[in-house]
């Protein structure tokens, strides 16, 4: 047995035996805290860095405002970047979704009131896209606040396993992070984003034709496609607006006999999958709570009307920063996928279509399609450029 322990040890001699004991033992008692001590130093540094983010932003969105930084409307808007929204009790669901629409109509006008407050002078289409800004920078702001939670959680009770934990979910946190900031900026500037594409599908369409706000930030155009009669919806741009095409929908379907109602949307794409890809599917393809997309799919199942949707692919990253080429491009994809869908109709009939998403940067006719494509095409010659001097430059950064 002795020798057998002997074997086990480097060496085989006592001061060997020692040292290994020695070693173990440090190992025991103080590598945890070397290996907490490491990863505290790497959260400590993300902590920091999404709170300089968060900062930037409110900066960003006061310069916005006035080229002067007044220090009553910085505390404003960091007051401000603390508002929170509770949702309803759904413990019993009927009536559920009266009472967050309730809650999401109040949170919007209070978004309007308060940037009414502190930039009165802006135009409409300007506040509409700071609006868009500070929902940004509060989700941003929100980030920050949860990752210095747990750093402090960690630091004060020495938790390993959750320090490890939060270690492990840094990179897609950071990933988050950083487009979100992106996103802020592009939406307080009203630059296109990639949930843009929706309305900017609806701005090509539109083409030429009039349009006329017929529900709450809703614009509308009736136009012929196919021998059909086409009614193309969007929110009213080119502010930051998501407007309420539930409402629209509901005022023409009482109105006219719908036969078919089609959405065109951003959908999330799946790693591996291209950015710009186009699928065709069946129901309304609509994010956010749900609040718009019950009330429509209620109007369809009372009305007995098809609903399709058309997507265009994209990460979850560059739905909420500036709209990139790849996405620009599929737009001759979707128009023929729209005309497929409005094949599966008679002639003379009434269809609706709607571009769901975000209008920061769209404009309400085609006139907008040129300018947006300027813009994404100077862009991407940028990108192409900083990449050339810099291999390693992040692309979305631009």
């Amino acid at each position: 047995m002795k020798e057998v322990f002997f074997q086990m040890t480097p060496g085989g001699d006592w001061i060997s035996i020692l040292m290994w004991f020695v070693f173990m033992l440090f190992l025991f008692f103080f590598y945890p805290r070397m290996m907490i001590s490491q990863i505290m130093w790497k959260l400590e540094r993300t902590a920091r860095e999404l709170e300089k983010m968060s900062e930037d932003s409110k900066r960003f969105i006061a310069k916005e405002i006035s080229k002067k930084l007044d220090k009553k409307l910085k505390d404003s808007i960091s007051m401000f970047f603390e508002f929170f929204v509770i949702s309803p009790v759904s413990l019993d669901p009927y009536g559920v979704v009266k009472k967050f629409d309730h809650i999401l109509r109040n949170q919007k006008e209070r978004f309007r009131y308060f940037v009414n407050q502190i930039a009165p002078n802006l135009n409409e289409e300007k506040k509409a896209s700071i609006e868009m800004g500070l929902a940004g920078g509060i989700t941003m702001h929100q980030i920050a606040k949860m990752v210095r939670h747990y750093v402090e959680l960690v630091r004060e009770t020495k938790n390993i396993q959750i320090a490890i934990l939060l270690q492990m979910q840094l990179p897609m946190i950071e990933k988050i992070a950083k487009a979100m900031f992106r996103g802020t900026k592009s939406l307080t500037k009203g630059e296109p984003i990639g949930d843009s594409f929706g309305p900017y599908v609806a701005a090509a369409l539109i083409g030429k034709n009039k349009v006329k706000e017929i529900a709450e930030d809703v614009v509308m155009a009736k136009i012929r496609m196919k021998g059909r009669n086409v009614f193309v919806l969007k929110s009213k741009g080119p502010g930051g607006r998501l407007g309420r095409l539930d409402e629209a929908i509901a005022v023409l379907t009482k109105k006219y006999k719908i036969a078919r109602i089609i959405a065109i949307d951003a959908a999330a794409k799946l790693e591996g999958e291209k950015t710009g890809s186009i699928a065709e599917g069946v129901g309304i393809a609509m994010g956010g709570p749900g609040v718009e997309r019950f009330n429509i799919e209620e109007i369809a199942v009372k009305k007995k009307i098809p609903l399709d949707s058309v997507v265009v692919k994209m990460s979850q990253e560059e739905a909420i920063t500036p709209m990139r080429k790849a996405i620009k491009d599929s737009l001759p994809q979707v128009i023929e996928s729209i005309n497929r869908s409005i094949e599966r109709t008679k002639k003379g009939e009434n269809i609706i279509i709607i571009g769901v998403g975000n209008t920061s940067g769209v404009g309400n006719s085609g006139e907008t399609v040129k300018s947006v494509n300027e813009w994404v095409e100077k862009r991407e010659r940028k990108i192409r450029a900083l990449k050339r001097k810099n291999r390693d430059l992040d692309e979305n950064l631009v």
